[in-house]
């Protein structure tokens, strides 16, 4: 327990870190934006490489037996040899593609799975997002990353977690989804004294706060006191604020 509680205060120390980093013009990460998304590619990245090792070795072990029977391949054979081998490295380094989970999945499996794919799908998304709420979305995967962490050591069926999974499967990719549908051209225009963007910004930064929280609470043993405030972040960007820019 003690070692969970120094990996938990270790990853919410950095994503202070981030943040301060992000507020003063800091470094912007493009890659992987937690541990547990990194897990997922590193693992896509070795099933392919042992699918390309196992179809090389078929490859050189089929011209051998060929070698064998025949009397050998001659130069002809050795060069179509390398360059089947040359073909299943290209074929099966770039298929099949890692797939970026759909929002159903988002809270499926356990806490691992959730939080790598949910981290997955945050970083399809960053490219589309303004970009203060992207630099929120970096951040946030250090977030997840410390929560699941904190999660993996409660039941899955305790109200607490199924509250927090709504907050991280549900209302955080919907806020995002919501702000995607609106048309680009409208998402600086200010309706009801804010922008989408500013609004969207701001939903994610309450989210993050959110999960910081119950991540603190998890971490000093408050489980019967935890409390999900996030109602107030169940809306629809295009519903509430009406800036969708599709004729009634």
């Amino acid at each position: 327990m003690s070692d969970l509680t120094q990996d938990s205060d270790r990853l919410i120390q950095q994503g202070r870190q981030l943040v301060a980093d992000n507020r003063t013009g800091g470094r912007h990460r493009r890659q992987s934006i937690g541990r547990g998304s990194a897990q997922l590619k590193t693992r896509h990245f070795v099933r392919k490489l042992t699918r390309v090792l196992i179809a090389i070795a078929a490859i050189i072990i089929g011209a051998m037996m060929t070698g064998m029977v025949i009397g050998g391949i001659g130069f002809t054979g050795v060069m179509i040899t390398l360059l089947a081998v040359m073909a299943a490295m290209v074929a099966f380094s770039a298929f099949p593609r890692m797939n970026v989970p759909s929002r159903a999945d988002l809270s499926k499996g356990d806490v691992r799975q959730m939080v790598g794919r949910t981290e997955i799908w945050l970083e399809a998304q960053r490219p589309a997002l303004p970009p203060p709420a992207a630099r929120i979305v970096e951040d946030m995967g250090v977030q997840l990353d410390a929560l699941g962490l904190q999660l993996e050591t409660i039941d899955a069926a305790h109200p607490a977690a199924r509250e927090v999974r709504k907050l991280i499967g549900d209302t955080l990719p919907e806020m995002i989804d919501s702000y995607c549908k609106i048309p680009v051209s409208l998402r600086q225009e200010k309706r009801a004294g804010s922008t989408p963007d500013q609004q969207l910004t701001d939903g994610l930064g309450k989210i993050s706060a959110e999960i910081d929280s119950v991540t603190r609470q998890l971490a000093s043993g408050a489980l019967d006191d935890l409390a999900i405030k996030h109602r107030y972040l169940d809306y629809k960007y295009g519903a509430a604020n009406d800036t969708s820019g599709e004729p009634s």
